[in-house]
């Protein structure tokens, strides 16, 4: 896949494109049915695939406050793109010019003008322009006068089920992380920096890597202990693992933090970048009465996560070296 960054009114040679234009966070099985569907009008017509996404969620440009809850990261969002097999990824600058854009500005100086996009698929509810005013008639009429065919995607409804970025965000926050991944089409990811602790989980037994909630940029799932599995960002494979993200209240915490249990694992990890992928929470986060009731209720969780990946999911537990 070819990666283009690209600024407003910036002159870049590219070829004459089929591409459709998004936020795409996430990646999630409604996102590749268009983009599936963008790939073969290019085969049919002759021309190469884009997919035109942006490199900040344009809110957080029209609301400085604005903090956007991420299924994906930049880079995360490339990898993603490049295993659907499009051509060519465009990542556009948003400031505060291309913002000002009306959609008839926005085609004909960046998609004709720039891209040189001669199709555009559109998906069923997307809108893009100033204050997202117009919509899929207005697009069209534009695309006449500019020599840009617009086409509109069907829906993507697996089992009559909506597929859309906010739609999996309300299943992570409620911890139905099983049903986001299904709408995802993989297990939900996240990434940060292992950072020094507090030791808890190390004096009962279960040491923790502790990973920076300031340094991660995606939506948390809701607060309880899961079942995940985690690599190191260089590394090429998983180990079982679980997970509590939480307040700690046992130890009467009052901060939000995020704590992996690596199975079968020793060694340090600090400073290191940890991927930590979501595949079942097994229950809420509880206040005990004694950290010797916390360290058993732990011991069965880990035994609870150990059956879930060998009778459910068939994840060995051998997946990964991570020294």
């Amino acid at each position: 896949m070819n990666i283009i960054y690209i600024n407003k009114g910036e002159a870049r040679e590219t070829p004459e494109l089929v591409a459709t234009i998004g936020f795409f966070d996430g990646v999630h099985r409604g996102h590749r049915f268009l983009i599936d569907r963008v790939i073969e009008e290019a085969q049919r017509s002759g021309m190469s695939s884009a997919v035109i996404t942006f490199d900040r969620h344009p809110r957080e440009v029209l609301q400085t406050d604005y903090q956007p809850d991420l299924l994906s990261t930049l880079d995360e969002k490339l990898l993603l793109l490049s295993k659907t097999h499009v051509d060519n990824t465009v990542v556009l600058h948003f400031d505060a010019s291309l913002a000002a854009l009306t959609a008839h500005d926005f085609m004909r100086d960046v998609l004709q003008g720039q891209l040189k996009v001669r199709k555009l698929i559109i998906g069923y509810d997307n809108r893009f322009g100033h204050n997202r005013s117009e919509g899929f008639d207005d697009y069209v009429r534009y695309g006449k006068e500019l020599g840009i065919e617009v086409i509109r995607a069907d829906a993507f409804l697996p089992d009559d089920v909506r597929v859309s970025s906010s739609v999996i965000r309300t299943c992570l926050r409620e911890g139905r992380v099983e049903e986001a991944n299904r709408l995802l089409g993989y297990d939900y990811t996240i990434e940060s920096r292992i950072v020094s602790g507090y030791q808890n989980g190390r004096k009962m037994g279960f040491p923790t890597a502790n990973l920076d909630v300031t340094r991660c940029q995606q939506l948390l799932p809701a607060s309880g202990v899961y079942a995940v599995l985690v690599r190191l960002k260089d590394s090429v494979g998983w180990k079982r693992g679980m997970m509590n993200i939480g307040h700690r209240p046992t130890f009467n915490g009052t901060t939000t933090s995020m704590e992996v249990n690596l199975f079968n694992f020793s060694g340090d990890l600090y400073g290191q970048e940890l991927l930590v992928s979501f595949i079942s929470k097994i229950r809420d986060e509880h206040k005990f009465d004694s950290i010797d009731a916390l360290a058993e209720q732990l011991q069965h969780d880990k035994v609870q996560i150990n059956k879930l990946f060998d009778t459910t999911y068939h994840i060995d537990d051998n997946l990964l070296n991570i020294q």
